[in-house]
């Protein structure tokens, strides 16, 4: 799973792909993707914006119990 930094400069370079209409995207390890559309490119960031989201959350720190005897 990639880290939250990695995923948001990831988000950061399809966000000026979309403003710029361009439909390819170079990535850290050279590799060029080539989008079908827009819509498809728009997609691509919405998932991502959805991952970023999901753990960007944090995970409760404690966890209360309330018990009782059913008195």
């Amino acid at each position: 799973m990639a880290t939250l930094a990695k995923l948001q400069s990831y988000r950061e370079r399809l966000i000026e792909a979309v403003y710029s209409g361009s439909r390819r995207l170079r990535d850290q390890n050279g590799e060029e993707i080539e989008f079908r559309s827009q819509s498809e490119l728009k997609s691509a960031l919405a998932a991502l914006d959805r991952e970023i989201s999901n753990q960007s959350q944090q995970s409760p720190q404690a966890v209360r119990f309330n018990t009782s005897k059913g008195l």
